[in-house]
């Protein structure tokens, strides 16, 4: 396998990266992702010509989108960014390159972008969770994203909070129609609300405040940890990673790294318990490296 082409298109910025046989970042772009289906699959068509004249290889293409390609019907579904969904995405897009493309979860590609030469390189079962204005995973097993039947596994944020407290109840209401899902609680606009209140997003100076003597930053952090602890320690009861890869804005608040494995030991059903948990390596390069990563080395 030569050159890898990797996209991440988004709702708002499309990315793309070539890669080079070894690995190496050859050129990475990024654009603003236009309104509308055809204007989107344009654009990368566009972006991958241009990549491929100027890295002078002609290379295998391989996104990342926010949903997936349901098996059933081939079209895609669960996507944030409403203009993918119910159309072949993958085949209009194959169709205006002249050759396959493989699409996955833009969560899945981040877990594999950590597995194959990231944080969690060399480790079997590799569970990547992206903690940012949205909550999403995904799962890596010997170097293969785990997809599930119905290209579901990995729906971190829409799985319930585990074993909720008190003044927890009632859960909180998603707009998927259930209640206590995981995003509600984790993400950083999750955050930031329960510190601040409705109208705050922004969860990124919080340590900051907290270091600052902020009791109610403070506050606001210990009961994310907390939770976020509460839900990893299902997901090691379940799959027993070998590594858990944080990414997402709030990957970078440090203080998770040190405090998680201590809140998760009590819910853990184990007599020995050390959750192996780290940064991602490649930070917001990791999903448009792990869409590259979708055509893997023979």
């Amino acid at each position: 396998m030569g050159h890898r082409i990797g996209i991440d298109l988004g709702g708002t910025k499309t990315e793309i990266i070539v890669l080079g046989d070894d690995g190496a970042a050859l050129l990475r772009r990024r654009r603003g992702t236009p309104a509308g289906y055809d204007a989107a699959l344009r654009m990368m068509a566009e972006m991958v010509v241009e990549a491929e004249q100027e890295t002078g290889a002609r290379a295998s293409v391989g996104v990342g989108i926010p949903g997936c390609i349901s098996p059933a019907t081939g079209l895609v579904k669960n996507a944030n960014s409403n203009a993918l969904n119910g159309h072949p995405f993958d085949r209009d897009l194959a169709a205006l390159l002249g050759r396959e493309v493989r699409v996955a979860n833009d969560a899945n590609c981040f877990a594999l972008s950590e597995a194959t030469d990231g944080a969690a390189a060399g480790q079997s079962v590799v569970f990547g969770v992206i903690i940012g204005t949205g909550t999403g995973a995904g799962i890596v097993v010997n170097g293969r994203i785990l997809e599930g039947r119905h290209r579901l596994a990995g729906e971190y944020g829409h799985t319930p909070l585990p074993w909720p407290k008190p003044d927890e109840i009632p859960l909180r209401s998603c707009w998927c129609g259930q209640a206590g899902c995981l995003e509600l609680y984790l993400a950083g606009p999750a955050l930031a609300r329960e510190c601040d209140g409705p109208g705050y997003n922004d969860a990124t100076g919080l340590p900051q405040r907290a270091a600052a003597g902020d009791v109610k930053a403070q506050a606001a952090l210990d009961r994310h940890a907390e939770r976020m602890a509460r839900a990893l320690a299902v997901t090691t009861n379940l799959l027993d990673p070998d590594c858990i890869v944080l990414g997402g804005g709030l990957s970078n608040m440090d203080h998770l790294y040190t405090t998680l494995p201590a809140l998760m030991r009590p819910y853990i059903f184990s007599d020995h318990v050390a959750p192996n948990i780290v940064k991602a390596k490649h930070g917001d390069s990791s999903g448009v490296r792990g869409a590259a990563w979708l055509w893997p080395e023979d």
